[in-house]
């Protein structure tokens, strides 16, 4: 270990991140001068991967769950060779169009594995990353070979782990034994409004020990120490390890260091000026971004031993492709980012044989929903996820066994009752690369999980959120239960589609649509009741759906009224339908599964669907904002009050929330 050079690393880390910040005028110094010395030798000596081949299957990951310390991280990477973060880059960090934005952003700079700064997510979907790994290790590997072999490594701050979501997500990592999981704790004993002890005074150790993590110990700038803890950590394959590291947020910043006041504000010229004298870095004006010439030649011949490592992987893996043909095959397809098997010649991409429905079955959508995960899990083995302690209630168990320390090989995992980790995990897993994710809960409880639903989308992963009892029609369960502004809240979420079958024809096509999505996360809302399976007046509406909307029952070009409804509430629709019809007028009956979908259609969809001029009326069971766009508020069956506790259909009289109360909206 060549100590001298992770010095200048460190004090390179500790220029570049004073000048980005004080250049940008925002900024948070405190962490990387902080951390210097760890992110010195984790990017030095600890770290394997390439900036060569960023994308290397089995490269180790690094996530920084402290976010809001970027500049720890976009100065490593530069430093070690990432070439598509510049030093021009650092220049202009935090401002348009730089990479090095103000946390780090997956999809900016390759070497970020995760989008993180919502403080506790990182950790969290560490988790899921390190479940991953397990996961594909124990498919892939075998007697002779080990392709699958890294580790995940964490550097998580005081926030952190005041976070509720790290808690959820470090008992269950606990519990299923992630032996590859290491998380750098930076206690530095300060936050933004002073001393921890302000708030959080709980013995950390043991509550990770009680959780069933190795607890260690050291200091944040004794290099030979930091390299026997990761190795002590690596040695514990039954546990995760939690690295408890003392440190000084600031360090360096002579009157700044250890206060509150260095966590998130540049450090102004004149502390930079007496932190370059107390560091050592060479006299220069100020903001040069000094680099040490001693880093940067460390780096050269690192990058040389790193192609070296990749290389004699890629040879292990070219004769594992030889023996197992089988296995490669399946390794490509998991490694494909593929949405499904589209043909039943391979063994190893057999087709998906979706469930068939007859006309007037009754059945539940979760139920259907159940039958086409069966049908999807079948072909797609890279499927994995589970619910939050809801497997039978929201239907989603299917023919595999249970993720557990002593069963790598189970695809359905019991989250437990842990919403908010269990969707920040899901993250984890889908980022890794080589598996689909999904998790499931009640659709009242997406409140729970909507934090790691929005870095779902803000960083486009296709994790499929199967949320059940979708509305008032859960019944007994009463108002705490019943999803009314969820609908609404779920699809203002940038990049977020949200699909509510109407039928269980329509739920086996939406589990489709979700696998078939790659660019950002899908929502299945679906009943608890059961729903009559309807006939369907467009032939082809199996593909019409996929614009959004289709019409169910149509009434010539010219109806009297167009209804558009969603989920259970299509069949409501017919039934309204058929009451005004029988005094002569026309009605269509248009399922519109997604609604932000069907409006990113062009114009010429939405029209052949919704003619021109037509009145329109609008029916869901939850609030009515949105719907707006097409209809009139009069015209638009809502619920906009929290619902009662009774059976469904008397929730929905007294709500009223009828076929006859829609029909007298149509014949008004």
């Amino acid at each position: 270990m060549n100590i001298t050079a992770l010095e200048h690393i460190a004090l390179s880390v500790r220029a570049l991140s004073m000048d980005a910040i004080q250049k940008a005028k925002s900024g948070h110094p405190g962490l990387p001068l902080g951390t210097a010395e760890l992110g010195a030798i984790l990017y030095g000596e600890i770290l394997r991967h390439d900036p060569a081949d960023p994308a290397w299957p089995d490269r180790d990951r690094f996530i920084l769950s402290a976010g809001h310390g970027s500049m720890l991280l976009y100065s490593l990477l530069h430093l070690s060779g990432y070439d598509d973060i510049s030093l021009d880059d650092i220049k202009n960090f935090r401002q348009i169009g730089s990479r090095a934005a103000g946390h780090p952003e997956y999809g900016l700079v390759r070497g970020i594995e995760a989008t993180s700064g919502p403080l506790g997510q990182g950790l969290s979907m560490a988790v899921g990353f390190a479940i991953a790994e397990t996961m594909l290790a124990v498919r892939f590997n075998t007697a002779r070979r080990r392709i699958v072999d890294h580790y995940t490594y964490v550097l998580a701050g005081d926030g952190c782990l005041m976070e509720g979501v790290s808690s959820e997500a470090g008992s269950l990592a606990g519990r299923l034994g992630l032996g590859k999981l290491v998380v750098f704790y930076d206690s530095n004993h300060i936050t933004i409004d002073g001393s921890t002890s302000l708030a959080f005074t709980e013995d950390v150790a043991a509550r990770y020990g009680a959780y069933g993590w190795q607890v260690l110990r050291g200091s944040m700038y004794n290099f030979e120490e930091l390299a026997r803890l990761v190795s002590q950590a690596q040695r514990e394959t039954a546990k995760p390890s939690l690295v408890i590291l003392e440190s000084t947020i600031g360090k360096g910043a002579p009157t700044k260091q250890n206060t509150a006041e260095v966590h998130g504000a540049p450090l102004g010229a004149e502390e930079i000026t007496a932190a370059r004298a107390a560091l050592g870095i060479p006299a220069g004006a100020e903001g040069d971004f000094y680099i040490s010439p001693k880093a940067m030649e460390f780096f050269a011949v690192k990058r040389a031993e790193w192609k070296k490592a990749r290389q004699a992987w890629q040879t292990e893996f070219d004769a594992w492709s030889r023996e197992e043909p089988g296995l490669r095959k399946q390794w490509d397809h998991f490694h494909s980012g593929a949405p499904a098997p589209s043909t039943g010649d391979d063994p190893h991409r057999p087709a998906i044989s979706l469930p068939v429905f007859k006309e007037g079955d009754k059945i539940a959508t979760r139920t259907a929903g159940n039958k086409a995960l069966e049908a999807i899990s079948a072909a797609c083995l890279n499927l994995v996820g589970g619910s939050a302690d809801l497997k039978s209630p929201n239907a989603v168990g299917f023919s595999t066994t249970a993720y557990s320390p002593t069963n790598r090989e189970g695809r359905y995992i019991h989250f437990g009752i842990r919403e908010f980790a269990m969707a920040a995990i899901a993250n984890g897993i889908q980022l890794h690369g080589g598996l689909r994710a999904f998790c499931a809960t009640f659709m009242v409880f997406s409140d729970y999980l909507r934090p790691a639903l929005r870095l779902s989308a803000l960083m486009d992963q296709p994790v499929i959120y199967v949320l059940t009892h979708d509305s008032i029609f859960v019944g007994e369960d009463g108002p705490t239960h019943q999803p009314i502004e969820h609908l609404a809240s779920l699809r203002a979420i940038p990049r977020v589609r949200v699909l509510r079958p109407a039928d269980a024809e329509e739920t086996a096509e939406a589990w489709a649509m979700a696998l078939e999505r790659h660019d950002g996360p899908t929502i299945l809302a679906l009943s608890r009741q059961n729903i009559t399976v309807f006939p369907k007046d467009d032939p082809d509406w199996r593909n019409t759906i996929r614009t959004g909307a289709y019409i169910v029952k149509n009434a010539g070009a010219s109806p009297n009224a167009v209804i558009i409804a969603t989920g259970s509430e299509v069949g409501l629709a017919l039934e309204a339908a058929r009451l005004v019809e029988a005094g002569g007028k026309k009605v269509r009956v248009v399922s519109m599964i997604s609604r932000e979908l069907f409006e990113s259609q062009p114009e010429a969809v939405h029209q052949s669907i919704i003619p021109p001029g037509a009145r329109v009326i609008c029916c869901e069971a939850g609030i009515k904002s949105g719907w707006e766009r097409w209809a009139r508020p009069e015209d638009i069956l809502s619920v906009d009050r929290f619902g009662i506790s009774g059976p469904a259909g008397k929730v929905a009289e007294a709500l009223g929330f009828t076929a006859g109360a829609l029909a007298a909206i149509i014949n008004r």
